[in-house]
């Protein structure tokens, strides 16, 4: 070959693996060590809250430490159901060494989940739990004791008596109905207080939830002073009632406990229109989550069960460096944001 012909094959050579995309955002190393490294799926339940970036970052942390590849590609909304089952089945056909899922449906999920276990493909759920024993381990909030500590706190600082509302996400979620459920169960054990309303479901957008929380607020009395606390389980659904206690004129004689945290949450909390949030940890669930599944496919014994951990944050401690490491963790660093 003369040095013509071979410097077009080189410069073709580079143009081809330099074109190389996909659809979905990926971290791999560039030692040439791909084809013997594994390649780890995570599915979220969405791409668009906060929670998630979070979830990414710490996913992207345990990539780079455990020398992995991870492939991160989820739904645009939670409430997407489809599409995340066809995201978990074109992992399987793409054959990935393991997939880290949460699941938007408790029972929806076992099909592909099933599906993955055919193949011989491992999966870990987080996030929200899975019906059935397909997976091999559950990286989440204890979601339950949780819900018990936001209604231990709404209950003491509404005097432990007065009128409260319940917001539910949505059916199907696992996570945020265990939440429900700790919170219904501490609320409901302090005496005077009364549950008007834990039926209604805010759905998966803070625009859906905002609807739901305004019509509530209004059917109950809320500006006048009838309801002395709210509770909301996701993300969506407390920045949807926050914005409905601001429309309502109800946000400063209703105490409302949230979950998750966002900037504007946050900014909220400073401002003393919400109560408390209480907070998890994304940013390490992503990363135990890989982990787990990491050391799984290395033929390491792993948990069941991991619990993430999670703490109630009021505006008198957002300032601590541990909150605000857990609230603002270093998404430019691991994403590149």
């Amino acid at each position: 070959m003369n040095a013509h012909v071979l410097a077009c094959a080189l410069a073709v050579t580079v143009l081809a693996a330099c074109s190389k995309t996909t659809s979905e955002t990926s971290s791999t190393d560039a030692g040439g060590k791909s084809a013997a490294r594994l390649r780890i799926a995570v599915v979220p339940k969405g791409t668009t809250h906060e929670f998630w970036k979070s979830v990414h970052a710490g996913a992207a942390k345990a990539s780079r430490e455990l020398d992995v590849d991870i492939v991160w590609k989820g739904p645009l909304r939670e409430d997407d159901l489809k599409a995340q089952i066809d995201i978990v089945s074109s992992f399987v056909a793409q054959g990935v060494s393991g997939i880290v899922l949460a699941p938007l449906n408790a029972t929806a999920l076992r099909a592909p989940v099933r599906e993955a276990a055919r193949a011989k493909i491992p999966v870990v759920v987080f996030d929200s739990d899975l019906a059935g024993d397909e997976h091999v381990s559950f990286v989440a909030t204890d979601n339950r004791a949780a819900g018990r500590l936001a209604g231990e706190h709404l209950g003491e600082v509404i005097g432990g008596r007065g009128n409260v509302i319940v917001l539910r996400y949505q059916e199907g979620s696992a996570s945020t109905q265990r939440r429900e459920e700790g919170f219904l169960g501490a609320i409901r054990a302090t005496p005077g207080v009364t549950v008007v309303s834990d039926n209604q479901y805010g759905g998966a957008t803070t625009e859906t939830a905002f609807n739901k929380s305004e019509s509530l607020l209004l059917a109950h009395g809320a500006a006048e002073g009838a309801i002395a606390g709210v509770f909301t389980p996701s993300e969506s659904t407390t920045f949807g009632m926050l914005q409905a206690l601001r429309k309502t004129n109800a946000v400063k004689q209703v105490k409302l406990v949230g979950f998750d945290a966002s900037d504007k949450l946050l900014g909220a909390l400073r401002e003393g229109d919400i109560e408390a949030l209480v907070v998890q940890d994304p940013f390490n669930m992503g990363y135990l989550a890989v982990k787990t599944m990491a050391a799984h496919l290395r033929g390491e014994r792993v948990e069941a069960r991991i619990d993430t951990g999670a703490r109630v944050v009021t505006r008198q401690d957002l300032d601590d460096p541990a909150v605000q490491e857990l609230v603002r963790p270093d998404l430019a660093r691991w994403l590149g944001e």
